[in-house]
Protein backbone atom coordinates (compact mmCIF):
# COMPACT_ATOMS: atom_id res chain seq x y z
CA UNK A 1 0.00 0.00 0.00
CA UNK A 2 1.48 3.23 -0.56
CA UNK A 3 0.62 6.01 1.29
CA UNK A 4 0.16 8.96 -0.88
CA UNK A 5 -0.96 12.29 0.64
CA UNK A 6 -4.69 13.70 -0.40
CA UNK A 7 -5.67 17.42 -0.71
CA UNK A 8 -8.97 18.54 0.49
CA UNK A 9 -10.45 21.58 -0.63
CA UNK A 10 -12.61 22.09 2.22
CA UNK A 11 -16.36 24.30 1.84
CA UNK A 12 -17.34 26.61 4.72
CA UNK A 13 -20.57 27.83 4.97
CA UNK A 14 -21.24 30.73 7.86
CA UNK A 15 -25.18 30.75 8.84
CA UNK A 16 -25.39 33.20 12.17
CA UNK A 17 -22.26 34.61 13.79
CA UNK A 18 -21.31 30.97 15.28
CA UNK A 19 -23.09 28.36 12.97
CA UNK A 20 -20.38 26.75 10.20
CA UNK A 21 -20.92 23.85 8.17
CA UNK A 22 -18.43 22.00 6.66
CA UNK A 23 -17.98 20.13 3.54
CA UNK A 24 -15.29 18.19 0.68
CA UNK A 25 -15.83 19.99 -2.15
CA UNK A 26 -12.66 18.55 -4.54
CA UNK A 27 -10.15 16.20 -3.61
CA UNK A 28 -6.47 16.39 -5.16
CA UNK A 29 -3.22 14.06 -5.52
CA UNK A 30 -0.79 17.42 -5.52
CA UNK A 31 -0.49 20.50 -3.43
CA UNK A 32 -0.75 22.89 -6.70
CA UNK A 33 -4.26 20.72 -8.36
CA UNK A 34 -5.57 21.46 -4.84
CA UNK A 35 -4.61 25.04 -5.25
CA UNK A 36 -6.12 25.35 -8.40
CA UNK A 37 -9.32 23.66 -7.73
CA UNK A 38 -9.58 26.54 -4.46
CA UNK A 39 -8.74 29.62 -6.95
CA UNK A 40 -11.69 28.21 -9.25
CA UNK A 41 -14.11 27.74 -6.75
CA UNK A 42 -12.77 31.36 -5.31
CA UNK A 43 -13.84 33.05 -8.50
CA UNK A 44 -16.88 31.33 -8.79
CA UNK A 45 -18.31 32.14 -5.11
CA UNK A 46 -21.04 34.27 -5.56
CA UNK A 47 -22.22 33.97 -1.42
CA UNK A 48 -20.75 35.81 0.73
CA UNK A 49 -21.20 33.42 3.67
CA UNK A 50 -18.97 30.82 1.87
CA UNK A 51 -15.19 30.24 1.51
CA UNK A 52 -12.44 27.51 0.57
CA UNK A 53 -9.80 26.14 2.44
CA UNK A 54 -6.87 23.63 1.98
CA UNK A 55 -6.27 20.54 4.02
CA UNK A 56 -3.62 18.27 3.93
CA UNK A 57 -5.01 15.91 6.47
CA UNK A 58 -7.87 15.43 9.10
CA UNK A 59 -5.31 16.96 11.91
CA UNK A 60 -5.33 20.07 10.01
CA UNK A 61 -9.13 20.57 9.75
CA UNK A 62 -9.70 19.32 13.50
CA UNK A 63 -7.11 22.64 14.28
CA UNK A 64 -8.98 25.10 11.94
CA UNK A 65 -12.06 24.09 13.49
CA UNK A 66 -10.97 24.26 17.05
CA UNK A 67 -9.58 27.69 16.09
CA UNK A 68 -12.56 28.74 15.07
CA UNK A 69 -14.99 27.69 18.21
CA UNK A 70 -12.46 28.67 20.54
CA UNK A 71 -12.20 32.02 18.86
CA UNK A 72 -16.02 32.11 19.05
CA UNK A 73 -16.32 30.91 22.84
CA UNK A 74 -14.03 32.85 25.07
CA UNK A 75 -14.90 31.54 28.03
CA UNK A 76 -15.08 27.86 27.41
CA UNK A 77 -12.50 26.87 24.63
CA UNK A 78 -12.21 23.28 23.26
CA UNK A 79 -9.28 21.14 24.62
CA UNK A 80 -8.33 18.06 22.89
CA UNK A 81 -7.24 15.13 24.32
CA UNK A 82 -3.97 16.12 24.03
CA UNK A 83 -4.06 19.21 26.17
CA UNK A 84 -6.26 17.65 29.00
CA UNK A 85 -3.85 17.89 32.08
CA UNK A 86 -4.56 14.89 34.84
CA UNK A 87 -7.05 15.68 37.00
CA UNK A 88 -6.90 12.70 39.01
CA UNK A 89 -4.72 9.48 40.28
CA UNK A 90 -7.51 7.23 39.65
CA UNK A 91 -9.45 7.23 35.77
CA UNK A 92 -13.10 7.03 36.44
CA UNK A 93 -13.35 4.17 34.47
Amino acid sequence: MTDTKIWLVIEKNTYGQNNHSYSITKTANTVEQATTFKVHLDALNDKENRTYFIASDISTIIDKVVYHHNKSVDEKPLILKDEVKETSAEMPF
